[in-house]
């Protein structure tokens, strides 16, 4: 019985960590290896009220085990993408987003003790 997540390209999916979500937009789900290739959309940080919000629609794609991430509700995602700011080009991500989310995936990891099969 295979009980991975059947995620499907253009879907939005969640990385959960204490009280962060990073939210990221389905690419690629690659089967042979178990990994999600995922385009980081935000970074919401539910310690606050209403909930603070890093854009990181410009950070580099992330390829992450599969099994790590759920499938994001509508419901939760449509208030938090109406926050963020009509998309202008830019040439880099915000130092700050940057900043918040790497130390999302270093804390996210460090999580796991070592040797910890995913």
């Amino acid at each position: 019985m295979d009980i991975s997540p059947k995620f499907q390209p253009g879907q939005i999916v969640s990385l959960d960590y204490g009280d962060r979500n990073l939210y990221a937009e389905v690419v690629q789900v690659v089967i042979s290896r178990d990994l999600c290739w995922v385009r980081p959309l935000l970074l919401a940080n539910f310690t606050y009220e209403p909930p603070l919000i890093n854009d990181l629609r410009d950070a580099p794609d992330l390829l992450w085990p599969v099994n790590l991430f759920r499938p994001a509700m509508d419901t939760e995602v449509i208030t938090l993408l109406s926050q963020l700011s009509p998309k202008q080009p830019k040439a880099d991500i915000d130092p700050v987003a940057q900043d918040h989310l790497n130390q999302f995936i270093h804390q996210f990891w460090q999580s796991f003790p070592e040797g910890k099969q995913l």
